[in-house]
């Protein structure tokens, strides 16, 4: 009797651990400190997403200072490197399409990186080795 019960046990037993690994291998395979560059504001995009590590880009970068990347915003609209907009999105300051004069998102973006990449003479200029096929 008690040979049967423990067959009827393990099975359902079994099922649990085969959907909770089903379920777990993608995360124990992913990168999780692998992230994109938000752009859903965009919609359908007609490069890929830009692949970006923070905190590894900013360990290599030797960035300690949020405010370098995540400027603020003046009363004014002018950009603010004083104080930090960490913690809100890009397209929160930058609209997809701007009619007011200010920098459009995908503008602010690209200005964003390639401008620093340029100054510091290190790092993707071009579209292809940012947005990677």
């Amino acid at each position: 009797m008690k040979n049967t019960t423990m067959k009827q046990l393990l099975a359902p037993m079994a099922l649990v651990v085969v959907l909770v690994v089903a379920f777990m291998a993608p995360t124990a395979f992913s990168q999780d400190d692998m992230t994109v560059i938000p752009v859903d504001a965009f919609g359908k995009l007609e490069r890929p997403q830009v692949a970006f590590e923070h905190d590894a880009h900013n360990e290599k970068a030797g960035l300690e200072d949020c405010v370098v990347c995540h400027h603020g915003k003046t009363d004014d609209g002018k950009q603010d490197l004083e104080n930090s907009s960490e913690g809100e999105t890009c397209e929160s300051c930058h609209a997809v399409e701007r009619t007011d004069g200010g920098t459009p998102l995908m503008r602010a973006y690209h200005k964003q990186c390639i401008d620093c990449h340029t100054k510091e003479a290190k790092g993707p200029v071009v579209c292809g080795e940012c947005h990677a096929k």
